[in-house]
């Protein structure tokens, strides 16, 4: 398997989306760019809104960079993104929002189905491929967690609800922790090794 040469951050532009549950994957290459020795790059054309790099282990300085167009059309960007700087689809790591996946919990996968997630589901349709590395991470509700512990069936908040759901302080700090252990576990791993 190749090796990681760019990380991509999902989320929707706009104000309206910005500290939303479902921009988590902006969130996400925020706080690596905010810890990232280079810090923050703009670039002049218009698929490089946001670049940074940081160093992944041995993979030296990956660039970073966040998607500029809706969710559901993260695909074509992803495509454009490849084929501009002729990086394969298994090169590449999608961070994104996982509703499906506890709040301060995070998994690392490699050719999965999108499991409903229509910014996945844009890009494995654009690329024809779903061999790309996945950091998927959650933003389920706690309570709902503790609820479907307690008892099958009950209700739990439904995807759609948290794109303009804005996160609270509490579950920010939560996330925080969760980009940290992140930033330290990919620090000292290849992302080429399949520890996760």
């Amino acid at each position: 398997m190749e090796k990681v040469k760019l990380v991509i951050g999902l989320g929707n532009p706009g104000k309206e989306y910005e500290k939303t549950y479902h921009n988590v994957g902006f969130l996400a290459i925020d706080y690596l760019v905010a810890m990232s020795l280079r810090g923050a790059k703009r670039g002049s054309n218009p698929i490089n809104k946001k670049i940074a790099s940081v160093a992944f282990g041995d993979l030296a300085m990956t660039p970073l960079l966040k998607s500029n167009v809706f969710m559901n059309q993260s695909g074509n960007f992803v495509k454009a993104v490849l084929k501009k700087y002729k990086i394969k689809p298994e090169e590449i790591l999608i961070i994104h929002d996982d509703s499906d996946i506890e709040l301060g919990k995070y998994k690392l996968c490699f050719g999965r189905g999108s499991a409903g997630h229509k910014g996945v589901q844009s890009i494995i349709d654009a690329l024809k491929t779903k061999n790309f590395w996945r950091l998927r991470i959650g933003v389920r509700p706690q309570a709902d967690a503790e609820q479907r512990r307690r008892k099958r069936g009950t209700t739990r908040t439904k995807a759609s609800e948290l794109v303009l759901k804005k996160i609270t302080k509490h579950d920010l700090e939560i996330l925080e922790k969760v980009f940290e252990e992140i930033l330290n576990k990919l620090a000292h791993v290849n992302l080429c090794s399949n520890h996760y």
